[in-house]
């Protein structure tokens, strides 16, 4: 409603919010899809559920509520939690995390939120649509520093334009209480000093693996704080052991750990052992815009090849995006000389859904002219990826001896 004005539309009053009623349709919306997959559908299938915390006895056995268990294989899939800092008096405040922070039944009137990846991204907008005045710290120079820099400017902007604040190149080192406040010292490069007040903390600096508590070294499987060592095949150093999500990284998502799951449990029962495959790894940040990618960044791209070709596509000249009044957006693509993709980024809306196009054509090794001559429907967002391998044609109608070619035609069929 916040655009009505945009539509031609009065809404008359001031906008309210109830954040009793928000953060109660959220918690709903978690319930609803933790159902998707209760125990008892795999209770049905022959599998059997046992809650609680196991620990390995050895390389065959495990310990769950004094009995013990054996198999001839193990998965282990156990996860990750939010990342705590060891910063000084974090502990003495009670942060939030995204974990904790939907558990929230009033909205607070500030947040500083530690972290500026998609997690921090994600949870700054959405509360600073309902209101909140919103800070984030990043100890690194930009937000989203994982992604394409231009693509990743084009959300940055628009939280600018929102009235959230951002602090890069900082870090907080210390945290302290002040009356109903918490005050948060950040530290620059320099060793400069500042603060920054809010009335909450979200911590959204990472997710650590789910790899202490599991007595892993009675079973011979090596982990560090990154998680459990896996090869290509994940499988761990104990020969009859496999591990697969988040706690065996290296890309913790949730569609990279169903990826892992099927080949590891293919691994773990049959004798032809399949290996994972990273090179068309794709995400998405659920920012608004969205931001989504595969492959490498322009920088990556041009570290790694000597020869590389940039295409964009604008959502400004997109008619569906123009009908919609979401304009602001920029889809772009990277080849080699050959044309063969090696990494695509959109941000704009409906990103995450129209990104597969890229990831299929990389997956299936096919160049950006396939996607060019592939018929796009009439008025949709997805034509932007169209319009980006158009541009492929264009530079090579540019081309000096493409030109010289047309000249030397003409004269001939003079």
């Amino acid at each position: 409603t916040k655009r009505f004005k945009e539509f031609g539309i009065s809404a008359g009053t001031q906008n309210m919010y109830d954040s009793s009623l928000v953060m109660s349709h959220v918690r709903d919306i978690i319930k609803k899809i933790s159902t998707h997959h209760p125990a008892e559908v795999f209770e049905k299938k022959g599998i059997k559920v046992l809650f609680g915390t196991p620990k390995f006895l050895d390389q065959n056995t495990i310990e769950f509520k004094g009995d013990k268990i054996s198999a001839k294989r193990f998965i282990i899939a156990s996860g990750s939690h939010p990342l705590v800092p060891p910063i000084e008096g974090l502990k003495d405040i009670s942060y939030l995390t995204n974990e904790n922070v939907f558990d929230l039944e009033v909205l607070p009137k500030s947040l500083a939120v530690l972290g500026g990846g998609p997690i921090g991204m994600e949870l700054s907008q959405a509360f600073a649509r309902l209101g909140v005045e919103v800070s984030i710290i990043e100890m690194f120079d930009r937000l989203m520093v994982r992604e394409d820099t231009e693509i990743a400017d084009v959300l940055i902007d628009e939280f600018k334009a929102a009235g959230i604040k951002i602090y890069t190149g900082k870090k907080a080192v210390r945290f302290s209480k002040d009356g109903g406040l918490v005050s948060l010292t950040l530290e620059d490069k320099d060793k400069k000093q500042s603060v920054v007040k809010a009335e909450k903390v979200l911590v959204a600096v990472g997710r650590a693996a789910n790899a202490q508590g599991l007595d892993l070294e009675k079973a011979g499987v090596k982990y560090s704080n990154k998680g459990i060592e896996v090869d290509a095949t994940l499988r761990t150093s104990a020969k009859n052991i496999y591990a697969c999500g988040d706690v065996a990284g290296p890309y913790q998502f949730s569609h990279m750990a169903e990826y892992q799951a099927v080949i590891a449990i293919g691994n773990a029962l049959f004798p032809f052992k399949r290996k994972v495959d990273y090179n068309v790894v794709p995400w998405c940040t659920f920012t608004d815009p969205e931001v989504a990618r595969v492959g490498l960044t322009e920088d990556e791209a041009r570290a790694k090849f000597k020869d590389i070709k940039v295409y964009r596509s604008l959502y400004s000249g997109n008619d569906r995006a123009v009908t919609d009044m979401e304009e602001k957006g920029l889809a772009k693509v990277i080849t080699d000389k050959k044309g063969y993709i090696l990494g695509a980024h959109i941000a704009g809306a409906n990103a995450g859904e129209i990104i597969h196009e890229y990831v299929l054509a990389k997956a299936s090794k096919l160049k950006i002219g396939n996607l060019s001559s592939a018929i796009h429907i009439y008025p949709t967002l997805a034509q932007v990826v169209k319009r980006s391998a158009d541009q492929h044609y264009v530079h090579m109608l540019n081309s000096a001896w493409l030109k010289l070619f047309f000249k030397l035609m003409l004269r001939f069929l003079r």
